[in-house]
């Protein structure tokens, strides 16, 4: 048994910074309980939304993107995190445990990585082409374990495919009302706490000009300048080889590593789901890559073009909400 004893404040700072780990619509579907000597994560069921993602796959995605994202902030305070996925047969729910260990040495790469949770943003606008791609590729493979995920990047002149496969998951849900009915209660309604706010939707003539996105509610606002028409983004897939909670739980790791990276870089993203919430579209995508595995999600990568424009911080639930501490937690 572990028993090296971390501080709650380290905790508590650790889950905090976490929570800005991205999930379907900002549903957040997480809940952390901390106990003497390390940390568990657990899928919160009521968070799942029932008509995007049916079987909970995209939450357990959510949740691995969080559980990256606590590793990360762990690092950063001194902090080695010993992760084990599923420990308990008897509870799915229960996605991980965590303890941990004292760091020789915290590095400025674990610093960056941890201060880049802080600046991520979903960017739904236009991008302008990445620049350096071909260098930063390799950085982006090597942050990715591949023996448990897939990194491909959608070729350029397969990109109409792309967006003809995008158009045709919408078409499919056009009059899909539970699902409408959802995606509309999770933008506008949670400008304090969860769900995607108002001021990060498109206006029409911008949702007009990304060609692979999902469809959302169209925003009031006015358009914001741009010095490019359509979205120039590479498009990269992350697929794994089986389609079970542990393959959703690992994307939504590898997720997090790769959205940090391109932070890092200075780049700005934006993940996709809807091409793979389907079965339909889930094939037209894995045709896409040429490989033999089970597409998970699409992430758009690019530089900003909006002048002048940051994408405003989603909310996120309070801590308490969230993170619980056992009573035999030393306070």
């Amino acid at each position: 048994m572990p028993d090296t004893v971390v501080d709650n404040d380290i905790l508590r700072a650790a889950v905090q910074l976490a929570c800005r780990a991205p999930s379907l619509h900002n549903s957040q579907p997480w809940r952390w309980v901390a106990e003497r000597v390390g940390l568990h994560l657990y899928l919160d069921h009521s968070r799942i939304l029932p008509s995007a993602d049916k079987a909970g796959r995209e939450a357990h995605i959510g949740c691995g993107a969080m559980l990256d994202h606590v590793c990360v902030a762990m690092a950063a305070a001194g902090w080695k995190a010993n992760v084990s996925r599923f420990p308990d047969s008897s509870n799915p729910g229960h996605l991980a445990s965590l303890d941990f260990s004292p760091m020789g040495r915290v590095t400025d790469r674990h610093r960056h990585r941890a201060n880049a949770i802080r600046h991520r943003r979903t960017d739904r606008l236009p991008f302008a082409a990445p620049r350096n791609w071909a260098s930063f590729e390799p950085l982006l493979r090597n942050a990715v374990d591949a023996r448990a995920v897939h990194l491909d990047v959608i070729d350029e002149e397969r990109r109409p495919e792309l967006a003809r496969a995008s158009r045709l998951t919408e078409s499919l849900r056009l009059y899909d009302s539970s699902y409408h009915t959802e995606l509309n209660w999770w933008t506008g309604h949670f400008e304090n706490s969860d769900g995607i706010p108002r001021s990060s939707l498109l206006s029409a003539a911008e949702n007009d000009r990304v060609d692979v996105g999902r469809t959302f509610p169209v925003s009031a606002h006015n358009e914001r300048p741009v010095g490019i028409g359509q979205d120039q983004s590479t498009v990269l897939v992350l697929s794994t080889d089986e389609d079970t909670r542990d393959d959703a739980l690992r994307c939504g790791e590898a997720l997090s590593a790769v959205l940090l990276e391109c932070t890092l870089a200075g780049m700005v993203t934006c993940t996709l789901s809807h091409l793979t919430e389907l079965q339909s579209s889930r094939h037209l995508i894995g045709a896409l890559t040429g490989r033999a595995a089970t597409p998970q999600l699409l992430i758009r990568v690019g530089e900003a073009l909006a002048l002048g424009e940051v994408p405003p911080m989603t909310p996120r639930r309070p801590l308490r909400d969230v993170l619980t501490f056992h009573p035999n937690t030393f306070g």
